[in-house]
C-alpha cells in the first residue's frame, strides 16, 4: 500500500468522519463525533501531533499511514490520544481525559 501524504489523508478524513478543517486553528481537522485530529503523514511529524493535542479537551486522534502504528502507539501511551487511518477507522481507541 503506498503512504499518503498529509493532503491525502486529511480529504480523505474529511469525506468520511465527515470533518472540517479546525476554525480556531488547534488542531487540523475537527469532527463532530470524534473531536480534534492532527495528521501525521510520516513518522516524524508523530510526536509533534500529540504534543499539539495535549492542550485540548475531549476526545483527540492522530491519522496516520497505518504502516506507522507501531511506530505511533507507543508515543500515545498516557497521552489519552487515539489513533485512527485515513479511512477514520480507530486503530488505538481514545481516552477521554479524566476531569480535573
Amino acid at each position: 500500500m503506498a503512504r499518503s501524504d498529509k493532503a491525502t489523508i486529511v480529504a480523505a478524513l474529511t469525506a468520511a468522519l465527515p470533518a472540517s478543517a479546525d476554525p480556531e486553528g488547534l488542531a487540523d481537522l475537527v469532527a463532530a463525533d470524534k473531536g480534534h485530529i492532527n495528521v501525521a503523514a510520516d513518522a516524524a511529524e508523530i510526536v509533534p501531533a500529540i504534543e499539539r493535542l495535549k492542550a485540548l479537551h475531549g476526545s483527540r486522534w492522530i491519522a496516520i499511514n497505518p504502516s506507522d502504528l507501531f511506530t505511533a502507539s507507543p508515543k500515545t501511551i498516557g497521552t489519552k490520544v487515539g489513533i485512527m487511518d485515513a479511512t477514520g477507522r480507530v486503530l488505538k481507541a481514545a481516552d477521554l481525559p479524566r476531569p480535573k
